[in-house]
């Protein structure tokens, strides 16, 4: 590991440690694949930024946001976060805790519906990839056996 990523991973932890109360709401939500099979990581590295949460397998990244955020200052940096996970392939949810605290369930179906969208369709068993190649082969199968 190099010494540039360990500031940045101790930085990481110390803000595992400081969730705000929305931040917790939503990730005992989100968290041990609890959340339809997906894995979320909080607070996670993701190239010279920390994900609020993240999820390597639909590419999304989901923020939330506190009052802190209304600020010109806090919107420009957002929207350059924003454009930097999107120019590398991550699409970004950005939530605000008064939506968490007031609308837990729809921002949980509005996760989801992203993540889906941004998950790659799931691939047949290979069982499943042997019958479509070869549909007849049940049927020989079946007539051998009797």
């Amino acid at each position: 590991m190099t010494d540039r990523k360990l500031p940045k991973i101790a930085f990481a932890r110390n803000l595992r440690r400081d969730m705000s109360n929305a931040e917790r709401k939503l990730w005992s939500a989100l968290r041990g694949h609890r959340f339809h099979g997906l894995q979320f990581r909080r607070r996670a590295p993701c190239g010279p930024y920390i994900a609020d949460f993240l999820c390597h397998a639909a590419r999304l990244i989901v923020e939330v946001d506190g009052a802190t955020h209304s600020t010109d200052a806090e919107c420009a940096r957002d929207r350059r976060r924003d454009a930097w996970f999107e120019a590398n392939g991550f699409s970004v949810l950005r939530l605000t805790n008064a939506a968490v605290y007031a609308e837990f369930d729809g921002v949980l179906e509005m996760i989801r519906l992203r993540a889906e969208e941004k998950l790659p369709p799931p691939q047949p068993s290979p069982a499943a990839r042997e019958r479509e190649s070869d549909p007849g082969r049940d049927i020989e199968t079946r007539d051998v056996d009797r």
